[in-house]
């Protein structure tokens, strides 16, 4: 946890006054184990055969003498310049070790207390994993209170518009917002937390779960045309009977798509997938039995005139559905040719795709916490650390030597700004034991000398200066880099070099790295491999429930083909726009699948029944201008739905939002244009009369 203060010069007494003063208050929270500032950082010195061990501040200097004479001693320290100091002395900083028992609510608001007690000129920043997991904490609650009301108000304001009927509004809506009460209510119930990735879960109820009643209600108003003579009873029925089938499986892929995410490393996304996929099994049974049983007992809906076969001006959804027939019934082999071109050529993007796991860029560059971020990678070497733990006899000098060997080895790396060690110390020791030679700026020869030199300073200094170099037994050693970049690619570059280091060296005393840079590092490469794991479970199992539900393999490859182009743009887009793959956007495959298959699955029930009626054209004419009804209402409900996440908080979900609208427009086109054409083309046994 990171304390950062901005000042013309930090060594004014004013500035050092309010920095001893804010250093003093956080030394005494409970949530933290030591700090780390110009009051608590040491300086050794050798006088007369004795090794002095003062604050580096001991007293505030007054006259300008005393401050140049300061700022001398200050430059000679390398534990502390550029450690919690800035070489330009505009910026200091205060590091607290935070222990594994705190609470990050707890802690931010003391810290922020401490310093709105202490006000001066001077900018203070906050920086440091707490902050930040506070911050998301807080966005999570914010995003909620904004997502749901938003998204249920548009989805109503849909609705109207897509059915113009009370009981097309009412009854999905109903549907949409059971499942979110049923869907929330289960993270408690699990014994769950909310995290970043979940503030999408009421969303996708929102987007999704309505898309069965939009199917259904779409094949009521077409079912109840101007002279129908059904009964309620009988309409309902026939409504059920109809679409039963293909809403069940396209829900079935769905939530099959959604638990393909189990396959991530990353916990929040399985239970992600866990969450969406039971509240979709909940959206999917009210849809057919809740919407049609209370159907059956309402009194007929007036037919829509628009529903009339003989009616001479036709909406607009309809004449643009007539439109796209002329072009596919005329011209399949060009949709074809000109889609996979575009594919092709979008796809080429995919090269340029980046991963980025880092939290900070939850946020927008002129976010604080981004801002302060910036700055200590700057001033003080990075705020990413990385850690490597060292297992021997610590006062050896063959391993010292090899401490010293590591800690320069990560200094001459662009992306490490500071590294430090035990070894460093010592050989400040040695040093100033010798009058300040630079000759002596080295480590002993033998162990004795190492040993006397850590007894002459705990005489004058304390045992836990160094409790985060080495342990008390003197058994570990911990050799920190601070890495200067927030980028994660760069970040699990860094790591790999210093590990294959570190693993390369004969007898090596290193035992692993850990740190959040480690942390980072292996998010990288999990989002990687976990994409392409739920992607590829994903096809495979929508494609073979596909295959189970029209008894055809070669129903399984036609339904993968659409969606197969729709990856390709998607992940090509997302390079070509340089919008990373992170822990928000690795979700979207699985869910775009889910999804998108739907309405592949809608357009392929309804043709078959056609086609054994009608010749080919005329069967894909039909079904495009009946059930295409419902498909384009119900991949509308989706865009709309997930349109309110890019109101988040959250840059990946921002980018989440957006590229969701973007992957079911594919998808949508691909269901209407290149799935008819390649019918037409192709014509599968299973659809063939």
């Amino acid at each position: 946890l990171m304390v950062v203060i901005d000042a013309k010069d930090i060594l004014q007494p004013a500035t050092l006054s309010r920095l001893k003063k804010i250093s003093k208050a956080m030394e005494r929270l409970k949530d933290l184990d030591s700090i780390m500032s110009l009051f608590t950082l040491k300086d050794i010195k050798g006088e007369d055969g004795q090794m002095l061990v003062d604050p580096m501040v001991k007293r505030i200097p007054k006259s300008l003498a005393a401050r140049e004479k300061l700022r001398q001693r200050i430059k000679e320290n390398d534990l502390v310049y550029e450690s919690v100091i800035s070489t330009d002395f505009k910026t200091s900083i205060i590091i607290g070790m935070v222990k594994n028992t705190a609470q990050d609510a707890g802690l931010v608001s003391s810290i922020k207390q401490i310093v709105s007690d202490h006000p001066g000129p001077e900018a203070v920043h906050l920086a440091g994993l707490p902050f930040i997991r506070e911050n998301i904490s807080k966005n999570i609650r914010g995003d909620l209170q904004r997502f749901l009301p938003f998204g249920l108000l548009i989805m109503l304001i849909f609705l109207f518009v897509a059915f113009r009927q009370l009981r097309g509004v009412v009854l999905p809506f109903l549907v949409v917002v059971m499942a979110i009460l049923f869907t929330m209510g289960m993270i408690p119930f699990l014994g769950w937390k909310l995290q970043m990735i979940m503030v999408i879960l009421p969303v996708i109820m929102v987007a999704v779960a309505n898309d069965y009643g939009i199917h259904l209600m779409a094949r009521y108003q077409e079912e109840n045309f101007p002279g129908c003579h059904l009964d309620k009873k009988e309409l309902s029925r026939r409504v059920f009977k109809a679409l039963s089938g293909p809403v069940f499986f396209a829900g079935i892929t769905t939530m099959a798509g959604l638990l393909c995410l189990l396959s991530h490393i990353i916990v929040p996304a399985q239970k992600m997938g866990v969450l969406a996929a039971v509240g979709i099994a909940y959206a999917l049974l009210a849809s057919i039995l809740f919407i049609p049983a209370v159907l059956s007992i309402m009194p007929r809906a007036k037919p829509l005139a628009s529903m009339d076969p003989q009616a001479i001006k036709k909406p607009l959804l309809e004449r643009l559905l007539f439109r796209i027939v002329n072009m596919v019934g005329n011209h399949p082999k060009k949709v074809l040719h000109f889609s996979v071109i575009i594919t092709i050529l979008l796809a080429s993007g995919t090269y340029f795709l980046e991963v980025d796991t880092n939290p900070i860029h939850y946020y927008p560059p002129d976010h604080p916490l981004v801002k302060s971020s910036l700055l200590v990678n700057d001033k003080f070497g990075g705020i990413t650390v990385l850690s490597i733990i060292a297992k021997d006899d610590i006062k050896a000098p063959k391993v010292l030597r090899q401490l010293d060997l590591l800690e320069k080895k990560l200094s001459s790396h662009p992306y490490i700004g500071q590294s430090v060690s035990i070894a460093k110390v010592v050989r400040r020791m040695n040093r100033v034991m010798h009058d300040n030679h630079p000759e002596k700026d080295r480590l002993p020869d033998n162990r004795k000398a190492v040993a006397q030199y850590f007894l002459l300073y705990s005489m004058s200094g304390e045992p836990e200066d160094f409790e985060r170099l080495v342990d008390f037994d003197y058994k570990h050693a911990n050799v920190t880099a601070r890495i200067n970049t927030l980028s994660t690619g760069k970040i699990s570059e860094t790591v790999k070099y210093v590990n294959d280091y570190v693993n390369g060296l004969p007898e090596s005393p290193f035992v692993l790295t850990g740190g959040f840079a480690e942390v980072l590092a292996e998010l990288d490469r999990e989002i990687v491999a976990g994409q392409v794991k739920s992607l590829l479970l994903s096809l495979l199992a929508v494609s073979l429930l596909v295959m189970l539900l029209f008894r055809s393999v070669s129903a399984g490859f036609i339904t993968i083909l659409p969606l197969g182009l729709a990856i390709s743009i998607l992940f090509g887009l997302m390079g070509i726009l340089q919008i990373p793959l992170n822990i928000a956007t690795a979700m979207l495959s699985s869910i775009m699948i889910g999804v998108g298959v739907d309405y592949t699955i809608h357009f392929l029930w309804r043709y078959r029944i056609e086609r054994r009626q009608h010749p080919a054209v005329q069967a894909v004419a039909i079904t495009l201008t009946t059930t295409g009804r419902g498909i384009v209402f119900n991949a509308l409900s989706v865009i709309i739905g997930f349109s309110v996440l890019m109101l988040s908080s959250f840059m990946p979900v921002q980018f989440f939002g957006f590229l969701v609208l973007v992957s079911i427009s594919i998808c949508l086109l691909g269901a209407m244009v290149v799935l008819p054409a390649l019918v037409l083309l192709v014509k599968p046994s299973f659809l063939e009369p």
